[in-house]
């Protein structure tokens, strides 16, 4: 197995990431194929330049592991379920185990009647929800991710958090080259951004916290315990959190808002109890093949061919940035920022590597 340095600016390749994240997880007992599913979802968000969901969580994961509020042995099955349909128990399993066991599920299902929907509780912080969205595009399927979390999003009005920073992802295979890919929260930004600027000595703009008087503000030592983060696009963006709540949560039976735990702040014996909704269509199953591929053909070209505003190359579909920088990767390496390495150094230390 390679020797694994993280120090300094110099580039690591994805496969020796990808073979540090497994190795560390094994370490703390997890199974191989769990380690291999965890570690593919997080190298592929740092490959993409989206370090805020990448190995940066690895650290907090082994301690959930090794405190037991993660299962180690978690066996994520379905409890209840229909021809197009299922509610899985995640089993506290890592985020990423369970969803890509209910994604499974979902493609599975699709594949036999056309459209199906599969709810997910009881699981682990899910982290990159457009992972699980690609699951189903690289099949050949349409995909849609919704997730919740513990309310960090303030309400249009309010004072405090109201919802998570629900994440809403879909993705949508582009015969001959990688597919349309939108993973966002519906917060004007992820928590985890605040943490990274935070971290970085930069400056949090005004319109991504609101402080504890329901006003913006710029200080982002207030986050998390005095302020909440700005719902996107206000009311639009409050409405999709909403929207993401009901389907990972309240349709499962999950637990909703302050009955999610903290993954990062509660204490690593404690389940996060997260949720998460998994939406597949077979497109082959509702269009003509070729129908598909030639309307999908001319929409990736007029967007592509938009008049780009001044100082834009060219308008870009949502994810081209993202696989234009793996690409660069695999070919390059990922320059993992300072603070992803600090908090590799950490994932070492508890691993024992």
């Amino acid at each position: 197995m390679s020797k694994f340095t993280f120090e300094g600016l110099l580039p690591v390749h994805p496969s020796d990431l990808e073979a540090f994240t497994h190795s560390a997880l094994e370490r703390v007992g997890l199974g191989s194929r769990d380690a291999a599913t965890t570690a593919e979802a997080l190298t592929l968000a740092d490959a993409m330049g989206v370090h805020t969901h990448g190995t940066k969580l690895l650290a907090g994961y082994l301690r959930k592991l090794q405190g037991g509020g993660y299962r180690i042995n978690g066996a994520p099955q379905a409890i209840r379920q229909g021809p197009g349909w299922a509610v899985v128990d995640g089993d506290s399993a890592l985020g990423q185990v369970g969803s890509t066991f209910a994604m499974n599920l979902a493609i599975a299902k699709a594949r036999n009647v056309g459209v199906s929907y599969v709810g997910l509780k009881n699981t682990g912080h899910i982290g990159a929800a457009g992972f699980y969205a690609y699951m189903a595009a690289r099949e050949g399927f349409f995909g849609m991710v919704v997730g919740n979390d513990i309310p960090s999003v303030a309400a249009p009005g309010s004072c405090g958090p109201v919802l998570g920073s629900n994440p809403l992802a879909w993705a949508a295979p582009i015969p001959g080259g990688d597919p349309i890919l939108l993973d966002m929260a519906t917060a004007a930004v992820a928590g985890g951004k605040v943490y990274a600027a935070r971290q970085r000595g930069e400056t949090i703009p005004p319109t991504w916290l609101i402080g504890p008087d329901g006003l913006p503000t710029t200080d982002g030592t207030l986050y998390p315990q005095q302020a909440s983060l700005a719902p996107m696009a206000g009311h639009k963006g409050y409405g999709l959190g909403l929207f993401a709540e009901l389907l990972s949560a309240v349709l499962p039976g999950g637990a909703i808002t302050w009955q999610v735990g903290s993954w990062m702040f509660d204490p690593p014996s404690s389940p996060s109890l997260h949720n998460a909704g998994f939406m597949v269509v077979d497109i082959e199953a509702i269009a003509d093949p070729l129908e598909y591929r030639n309307g999908m053909a001319r929409l990736a070209a007029e967007i592509s061919r938009a008049t780009p505003a001044e100082g834009v190359d060219r308008v870009l579909l949502p994810g081209e940035r993202e696989w234009a920088n793996r690409n660069r990767s695999l070919a390059e390496g990922i320059f993992l920022p300072a603070d992803v390495r600090e908090k590799l150094a950490e994932a070492a230390q508890l691993a024992g590597i």
